[in-house]
């Protein structure tokens, strides 16, 4: 913008003002120029000879210029005023002027002054922001709006969390130990007091009992069924296992706190007895129970005629995948092989363990003869394999299970999880991209089939099985974490292991020449499958009035879950779930048992150690992998020799 210029005679005069594109409370500096034609140049005295008055078209700023006053400058000569504030001016052009007059006779040389004086023009344009020449364009991800189910998913995660092996461990140490002081473990037992299971005081001489025999195991199999009866439920009891900070990252919402999910929790339930205590998918099925009448439903013990105890309205909330990655992970087959050692049995001829001795001064040695003489009172392999099948259609290979007919299979469970772990990585994809809406009714689709899937194999052993399954793996864990086994098996010092039990099986995965993929891979598709899968069982995905809101809030609630799955899922089979399908044999890998995947990586690696040392590439005879020596009732089940025929074929992979 420059000044206007405004002739009068022989008069000229200018107005420029700087800056000319302002904000509010910049400040603004306005120039006289005067000059004569024909006349002499002006002087500063000629300059102090004139009065300046200034003036704008909006009264706001009027007001603020038209006090200014200022002095005579030089380089050009000129009149400078005093700067002024912008005052609040909508966005817009303003004009400014001055008018200059005589305050006194004019000195000799210069053309005779206008009566009325001269005046000069100028525009200031004023903003209400800062426009800078680059601008940044930003494009967020589709809004999230909560659905009444997403409660149910953060008591999913308390639940689930509060039965880690950690919190199992303490809750051993405060019972058995004579720990009696649990305040570094707060609300450990929903507040009630510890004790021990076997306080001296309780005994007529003062003294405690010496506990030989069996005995000692058996009571650490009560206290951790203790401990699954006291943490297992749908009710989020205890704040210490909530990270309240990660619930309002995952739910994102900032504002809630333990009180308000508790409250939410509850409008999710369906009245039941008078309470909100019942899931609306469980309340679906009472509905259709025909041999009970539905408005005179009772919790009974299993003598009496109604619904079982607790099974309605606190279903424990334990998975049996959790069991079957564990066992794929070969922590039944360590403690199968440390108790055939323990008997003086040789698990292959020649033993890597003929050097394990557990001393019988130490407590061990007396809880691993309880656990060898409670054999038969644990589940078989064939029993748990039958219940996997039954379940989610998945297989173990081995000497135990051959033969294995299940007399019911989810024989599409794998296509239809496997399915349902892609589309939500699809979904991801598309989510992440903000110039697209996430289309989420194939997810909401997919998550239907899975669920109808699961309640399919939601009978017989399902509601005993997986609580002895958990509660007999448990026990081993914390058998493989004690001290006395460490001595023996004692994993890698350097290897972050989460839970103290893994560096064992580790080892014994080296010794007996067993798959090199660690157990942490294992042990996080079990916590997270297990999550995923009570998040799809106990949901009302069959709801007609669902919408893909509902989609939506749980693949981001449980992408981190999912996500470790399908890494946990490569790394242990070598199968990409989230890879896109380009011809026949990418879909029709992702559908193959993982234990034939794992079967075939143990092939792989077995025939690769077995190359000659000597650089010549000549193969030397392939050892086959040592397994224990099991009977087809109560052993575990055998890893596949390298040429096992019944193993199935797997089209690009030979």
């Amino acid at each position: 913008m420059s000044g206007l210029r405004t002739i009068e005679q022989d008069w000229e005069c200018s107005l420029s003002p700087l800056p000319k594109r302002v904000l509010l409370n910049d400040f603004v500096t306005m120039t006289v120029t005067l000059s004569s034609r024909g006349g002499r140049p002006l002087t500063p005295a000629d300059y102090n000879s004139f009065n300046y008055a200034f003036s704008a078209d909006d009264p706001r700023l009027d007001v603020t210029v038209s006090g200014l006053t200022g002095n005579v400058t030089t380089g050009p000569l000129s009149f400078t005023a005093n700067t002024f504030n912008v005052p609040q001016l909508p966005d817009g052009s303003y004009q400014l002027s001055v008018r200059v007059t005589p305050n006194a006779t004019l000195a000799a040389g210069l053309p005779p002054f206008p009566a009325d004086g001269v005046s000069g023009e100028a525009i200031l344009t004023s903003v209400a922001h800062e426009t800078t020449g680059r601008s940044a364009v930003t494009l967020q991800r589709t809004g999230t709006y909560p659905t009444r189910d997403q409660l149910l998913w953060v008591a999913i995660r308390n639940r689930t969390s509060a039965l880690d092996f950690t919190r199992y461990q303490n809750f051993i140490d405060i019972s058995l130990c004579g720990n009696d002081d649990i305040s570094t473990y707060p609300n450990l037992l929903g507040g009630r007091p510890a004790g021990t299971l076997l306080d001296s005081s309780r005994f007529p001489t003062g003294r405690q009992l010496s506990i030989l025999g069996p005995h000692a195991y058996t009571i650490l199999k009560l206290a951790t069924e203790v401990f699954l009866t006291l943490e297992s439920g749908i009710v989020t009891r205890d704040g210490n296992v909530i990270d309240i900070d990660k619930e309002r990252i995952r739910l994102e919402d900032p504002s809630i706190n333990i009180e308000n999910l508790v409250s939410r929790l509850q409008n999710y339930l369906v009245s039941f007895d008078g309470n909100p205590a019942v899931l609306p998918y469980l309340d679906r099925i009472v509905g259709n129970l025909v041999s009970l009448d539905r408005n005179d439903i009772r919790e009974v013990l299993p003598y009496c005629f109604g619904i079982l105890q607790h099974r309605l309205t606190a279903p424990s909330l334990l998975e049996l995948i959790w069991s079957y990655w564990h066992e794929e992970g070969m922590l039944i087959q360590t403690m199968h092989t440390i108790g055939l050692r323990f008997q003086n049995r040789r698990s292959s001829r020649q033993d890597p363990l003929v050097e394990l001795e557990l001393d019988p001064l130490r407590p061990l040695n007396n809880l691993i003869w309880g656990f060898v003489q409670d054999e038969h009172n644990r589940l078989t392999v064939p029993r748990r394999a039958s219940e996997y099948h039954h379940h989610y259609g998945l297989s173990l290979v081995g000497r135990a299970t051959a033969g294995l007919i299940p007399a019911d299979d989810r024989s599409r469970f794998i296509e239809a999880f496997h399915n349902l772990l892609y589309r939500t990585a699809v979904f991801y994809r598309e989510d992440a991209d903000t110039t697209v809406i996430a289309e989420a009714f194939p997810l909401l689709n997919a998550l239907k089939e899975v669920h109808l899937l699961l309640a399919e194999g939601a009978h017989n052993q399902f509601g005993d099985l997986p609580w002895t399954s958990r509660v007999e793996m448990l026990t081993m864990q914390w058998l493989l974490a004690r001290p006395e086994m460490r001595e023996f098996l004692r994993g890698r010092y350097m290897v972050p292991y989460q839970e103290g039990w893994m560096g064992a099986v580790d080892s014994m995965k080296r010794l007996q020449g067993w798959t090199d993929t660690t157990v942490t891979h294992f042990h996080e598709l079990a916590v997270t499958g297990e999550r995923i899968l009570l998040s799809i069982r106990y949901g009302d995905w069959v709801d007609i009035e669902n919408i893909q809101e509902q989609a939506k809030n749980w693949a981001r609630y449980w992408k981190p879950e999912i996500q470790r799955y399908i890494h946990g899922y490569q790394a242990v089979t070598g199968v990409d779930l989230m890879a896109d399908v380009v011809d026949s044999r990418d879909a029709a890998i992702r559908y193959v048992q993982p234990s034939a995947l794992l079967a075939r990586r143990l092939a792989q690696q077995t025939a690769a150690t077995s190359l000659s040392a000597d650089g010549t590439g000549r193969a030397l005879p392939a050892p086959q992998p040592t397994a224990a020596i099991t009977s087809n009732v109560y052993g575990s089940a055998q890893l596949p020799r390298t040429n096992q025929r019944r193993l199935p074929r797997i089209r690009g992979g030979e």
